[in-house]
């Protein structure tokens, strides 16, 4: 089937009119798809008869490739760039080794004039290719090697122009390009696997990605875009020598350190900061208050001078943005990351938080006098952006280490529910601090003290009210609603007149209609599973775990309604037993598995304890004896029987009970045994025999009897004192020589006989006496 849908494919690439290619690129692209095994099997072992036929296919294909590509039609460049492109996943090794003419075609129309959507999907092939020759060094030495630094040139020269310095080669970026990032996402995938060959680019680089990042242009760049160019930034140390790549890596990331100190020295300007450092060989930048916010030369970085509190924000939190891409991009060599100076950068920004009503006195901030109040306002309202970059840098940290943030933990929660008491207004200050304490509890959580959780309880209470629906207070809305009756009459306001034509309309306004936040939502939410997972339920607030409780039943969170099932509060001495949510959990989630097997399980003892198997050996081992014992006390009897008088029957008294199985309970307890009596028995007198202690002496003054089995002995309790016993009436339980006690063998608790002497007064005072003597 393979090879007819590859002959149909290039049957209808020949014929189709090339302006009608586009039409049907698709369809051919997704049918060279199902040839993928006609196309990367080896030449050698192609199945079946026609091995010629499909070599003279595939040869076919190529050449009309190989010619689309040069065709001086639009359509017909940009279907062979989308076939090639099916192709080579198709074919794999067997298509890319004879490759290099359309290598060559792809970078040549990079630098034609051909539409937009052409040349993005040629960045694309090509980036495609260079990756899959990555893993065939024949591959590589033929394809990558000579034709991956023209398609460098070819895709920088689509977003940049070079500029000639007395340094070096410089790249200055096009303003308005639409290639900018689809290049830079191409340059970042292809360096970590051939950073050699990027090398000589390495300063072309680094000057067009710092004036995207530096932010003194006027060039407006999207979010996008500078994402892509902070990763690409933070990656060019990988073109180092092989050597001195763990060295590169710090050095960047010294530099980055030391160039945002230096942004907040100017930027903080506004106040007096309390923050001293840690590193002595920190120097802070000076100051001249005279002349405007701005930072007149580069930074160590290189990055060039911006002016306005607004440009040095922006400088401030990509350097941020850089570090935390520079910590969790994987590295080729060993480095050691600087958690001290990193702790160092983020204490001190965020210990500057805006103060209640402006006041400094409020929050322990101190203004510095000789900056003007306008410029101090601007710092207050850029002060969010700062917190939130610190706070996802912290974020990237704990992500990389995991467990090994456990001696900073504390650092880091104190750091970020202090700017949370002062900024919880801001709700991107609330969506970055519950994604990283969330992050924090599932690492630390176990291990948290009281004080701890204690700290963190305010974010819990203003993640409650994130994710709980808003209603409005109808007393307040009523005394509002009447002070503007009042206004209007006084002529000093105006009523809602949709209240006087609708009475009921303030009922169905009852919740409040705002706008809704899913990111925050799902924030909120990840925050309340990850305290009722990982957070000791005895360190909550008893009141807190309520209002918790509450949010997750609302708002059908069912991993977190499992979570509060699966970790209850702890019973305390003073307070009554903690409710379970496992009713609510049942109501709306009862056709889920996990809930299924959390209400109803039905999973089987596992016996695989080595005590266990232990244990049922024993059984068997005793069950086995048991029943050897009763086989030969049926059909053996002892040869002293025949020389002794016949015995009448006897009633078997108290034994010492055996030895219990050491897994089961033995309860004991009083009851009839009534179903075991022969009616007989009721109107005969039977012959009491005295309970027998020791075997020896009383052998030869009491008669053979029935001897009990190991299980009914078993089943008769310890010998109780005579003084004890409470004489019963005739229609008890007696047990006869002729009626031996059936063997239970389920674990039912066995009942206790009770077997007492039924005689008279008389006789029962002579056997008490002799019941004495014997056990004196």
């Amino acid at each position: 089937m393979a090879s007819t849908t590859l002959r149909a494919v290039t049957h209808r690439l020949t014929t189709t009119p090339v302006d009608q290619l586009p039409s049907i690129a698709a369809f051919l692209a997704a049918s060279l798809s199902d040839c993928a095994e006609l196309l990367s099997a080896p030449q050698a072992q192609k199945p079946g008869k026609g091995d010629s036929d499909h070599a003279v296919q595939i040869h076919k294909l190529k050449t009309r490739l190989a010619s689309l590509l040069q065709d001086r039609t639009i359509e017909g460049r940009w279907t062979a760039v989308v076939l090639v492109k099916a192709t080579v996943e198709a074919g794999q090794w067997e298509i890319l080794r004879g490759y290099e003419p359309i290598v060559r075609g792809l970078i040549a129309i990079l630098a034609k004039p051909d539409p937009v959507s052409t040349r993005k999907m040629c960045i694309i092939t090509l980036t495609r290719i260079f990756h899959l020759t990555y893993q065939y060094p024949t591959l590589v030495r033929e394809i990558t090697t000579p034709h991956l630094p023209g398609f460098v040139t070819a895709a920088l020269n689509l977003v940049s122009t070079l500029v000639k310095t007395p340094s070096g080669s410089n790249r200055k970026p096009k303003p308005n390009t639409p290639f900018m990032e689809i290049v830079l996402h191409a340059i970042l995938e292809l360096i970590p696997r051939h950073p050699t060959i990027f090398r000589p680019f390495g300063t072309q680089l680094w000057s067009l990605l710092g004036d995207i990042l530096s932010s003194s242009s006027q060039v407006y760049y999207p979010e996008p875009v500078l994402d892509v160019a902070e990763q690409l930034f933070a990656s060019l140390y990988r073109c180092a020598p092989k050597d001195k790549s763990g060295l590169s890596w710090t050095d960047e990331c010294k530099s980055t350190i030391l160039s945002a100190h230096r942004a907040a020295d100017h930027v903080f300007r506004a106040i007096a900061e309390q923050w001293e450092s840690v590193d002595p060989t920190l120097v802070h930048t000076k100051q001249n208050y005279s002349k405007e916010l701005a930072d007149p030369s580069a930074d160590a970085l290189g990055f060039p001078s911006w002016t306005g509190i607004h440009r040095g924000t922006d400088r401030l939190v990509i350097l941020l943005r850089i570090l935390s891409e520079i910590v969790s991009l994987p590295s080729a060599a060993t480095v050691a990351i600087p958690l001290g100076s990193i702790l160092d950068l983020t204490s001190r920004l965020t210990a500057v938080t805006i103060p209640p009503n402006g006041e400094a006195s409020q929050n322990g901030v101190q203004f510095n006098p000789q900056i003007s109040r306008d410029e101090r306002e601007l710092l207050w309202a850029e002060l969010p952006r700062i917190h939130i970059a610190c706070m996802d840098l912290l974020a990237h940290v704990v992500g990389v280490l995991e467990t090994s943030t456990a001696p900073i933990s504390q650092n880091i929660l104190e750091q970020v529910t202090w700017v949370f008491k002062n900024e919880k207004f801001c709700r991107d200050v609330r969506l970055a601090s519950y994604d990283l304490l969330s992050s924090l509890l599932k690492l630390t959580g176990p291990a948290m003290t009281k004080q701890s959780v204690a700290s963190a309880v305010n974010v819990l209470r203003v993640c409650c009210n994130d994710l709980l629906p808003q209603f409005e207070d109808a007393a307040a809305a009523g005394k509002s609603q009447t002070d503007s009756k009042s206004k209007s009459k006084s002529g000093q306001g105006t009523a809602n007149a949709d209240s006087f034509l609708d009475p009921e309309l303030r009922k169905k306004q009852q919740l409040k209609a705002g706008p809704q936040f899913p990111e925050l939502q799902r924030a909120a939410s990840g925050l309340l599973h990850s305290a009722l997972t990982y957070t000791p339920a005895g360190l909550l607030v008893p009141s807190v775990r309520a209002e918790i409780d509450r949010t997750i039943i609302l708002t059908s969170n069912k991993d977190a309604m499992l979570a509060s099932v699966l970790n209850p509060i702890p019973a305390a001495k003073g307070r009554g037993a903690g409710s379970s949510l496992i009713p609510f959990l049942v109501r709306g989630y009862s056709d889920q598995m996990e809930v299924e097997a959390l209400v109803r399980p039905r999973m089987p003892v596992l016996m695989t304890a080595p005590e266990l198997d232990a244990y049922a050996e024993m059984e068997e081992e005793e069950e086995a004896d048991e029943m050897a014992d009763v086989q030969s006390n049926t059909n053996f009897r002892p040869a002293s029987f025949l020389t002794e008088p016949a015995a009448t029957p006897v009633e078997v008294q108290k034994t010492e009970t055996s030895a219990a199985p050491l897994h089961k309970r033995t309860y004991f307890e009083e009851t009839s045994a009534e179903s075991h009596a022969s009616p007989a028995s009721e109107n005969k007198p039977v012959q009491i025999k005295k309970a027998r202690f020791e075997e020896k002496t009383e052998a030869a003054t009491s008669v053979p009897a029935y001897q009990p089995t190991k299980v009914e002995a078993s089943m008769v309790p310890k010998q109780v004192p005579a003084t004890s016993q409470v004489p019963v009436t005739q229609a008890t339980s007696q047990i006869t020589a002729g009626a031996p006690l059936p063997v239970d063998d389920s674990d039912d608790e066995l009942p206790t006989l009770n077997i007492d002497p039924d005689t008279d007064d008389d006789d029962d005072d002579e056997e008490g006496d002799d019941d004495v003597a014997m056990e004196g």
